[in-house]
C-alpha cells in the first residue's frame, strides 16, 4: 500500500509564490520526499494541486496498488474524492493563478490510477509535507534575493 501525504501552499499572501511539498510510504517505509516550486503568483488551491500532481506523477510506475492521497485541503481531497465540485465561479473566472487548470490535470492523471483514494486529515497530521512546501519556499526567497 502506498500512502502519500502532499501539501501546498501561497506566500507571504494568497495568490502569491507557490511552492507544495510531498512524501510517499509504501508498505510504511519512507518512498520519496520531494518539494518544488508552482509559480507566482499563483493561489494557495493553485500550489495545492500542483503538489498532489507531482506525488501522483512519482508514483505512476505503481497504477496497480492502493493508494491513499492525505491532504490538510478539505476542497482537494472533497473535490478529487468526488463529493465537491469546481464551482461554475471557478471555471468561469480561470485567471492566472487559478486552480482550475491544475485540478482538470489532477483529475486526468488520476484517471491512470486503478485504486486511488483521496483523504482529509487535520494538518497537525500534514507536518512532513508542510515543512517541505516551506524549504521550497524558502529556496525561492534565497533565489529571489540572489538576483
Amino acid at each position: 500500500m502506498i500512502v502519500i501525504y502532499t501539501d501546498g501552499l501561497a506566500e507571504p499572501h494568497n495568490p502569491g509564490i507557490g511552492t507544495y511539498g510531498f512524501v510517499v510510504y509504501l508498505d510504511g517505509q519512507l518512498l520519496k520526499r520531494e518539494h518544488g516550486f508552482d509559480g507566482d503568483p499563483v493561489s494557495n488551491n493553485h500550489a495545492e494541486y500542483a503538489g498532489l500532481i507531482a506525488a501522483l506523477r512519482s508514483v505512476e510506475g505503481f497504477s496497480d496498488q492502493e493508494i491513499v492521497v492525505k491532504s490538510d485541503s478539505k476542497m482537494l481531497a472533497n473535490q478529487m474524492a468526488g463529493t465537491w465540485k469546481v464551482s461554475k465561479k471557478a471555471y468561469n473566472s480561470r485567471t492566472e493563478g487559478s486552480y482550475v487548470d491544475k485540478y482538470l490535470e489532477a483529475k486526468e492523471l488520476a484517471g491512470h490510477f486503478t485504486r486511488l483514494t483521496f483523504e482529509w486529515i487535520p494538518r497537525e497530521q500534514n507536518s512532513e509535507a508542510d515543512e517541505l512546501s516551506r524549504v521550497a519556499y524558502r529556496e525561492q526567497l534565497t533565489k529571489r534575493h540572489r538576483r
